[in-house]
């Protein structure tokens, strides 16, 4: 029995470290352990990350302070989350990635929360976004109006529409619905 115990925490180290996608193991936004894939999309070593705020990952203490908790609901729900999010690399550059995450204890999802990022593929018709209008992108997308989006980013109404306008442009489409239609057309 010892043995097949062996062979299988074995079996289980070599596919967390050869996924095709980073992994990161955070316990109260601390990295705890992340696998190789997950250190070649950040630009980090594995010893730089360990133990480490998932602050790393962002731009700014605002940054960080208002993208942390996004998800935060689903989680405690039991459910997983998912989004599109920039993960910011060792040298400043960032990367889109489609972000997941779940929790281990949906009570306390804090406690220990698995998450992966894959890379977006690049392609010619992916628009660079701004940090903000990824913030309203992903608000249409979760079904809120531009006044609930307005509140929860602490902008004006005003505001959210010209960000609007801008996704419109950038995405060559003629409302927000086609938009949304093509900004997960490029997820896939």
């Amino acid at each position: 029995m010892f043995t097949v115990w062996r062979v299988m925490q074995s079996f289980n180290e070599i596919a967390f470290q050869s996924a095709p996608v980073g992994i990161a193991l955070i316990e109260r936004r601390v990295i705890r352990a992340c696998n190789q894939m997950f250190c070649t999309l950040t630009g980090f070593d594995k010893k730089a990350l360990l133990n480490q705020s998932s602050r790393v990952f962002y731009a700014s203490d605002e940054e960080f302070e208002r993208v942390r908790d996004v998800g935060l609901k689903e989680l405690r729900d039991g459910r997983d989350y998912s989004d599109m999010r920039l993960l910011r690399r060792s040298d400043g550059s960032s990367i889109w990635c489609r972000f997941r995450a779940q929790a281990m204890n949906p009570n306390d999802p804090l406690e220990q929360t698995v998450l992966t990022y894959a890379k977006v593929a690049d392609t010619n018709d992916k628009p660079d976004l701004t940090a903000r209008e990824m913030d309203v992108i992903l608000g249409l997308r979760a079904g809120q109006t531009s006044k609930q989006i307005a509140i929860l980013l602490g902008l004006s109404p005003r505001t959210v529409e010209d960000v609007r306008a801008r996704l419109l442009a950038k995405f060559k489409s003629k409302n927000a619905l086609e938009m949304l239609a093509k900004f997960t057309n490029l997820e896939n």
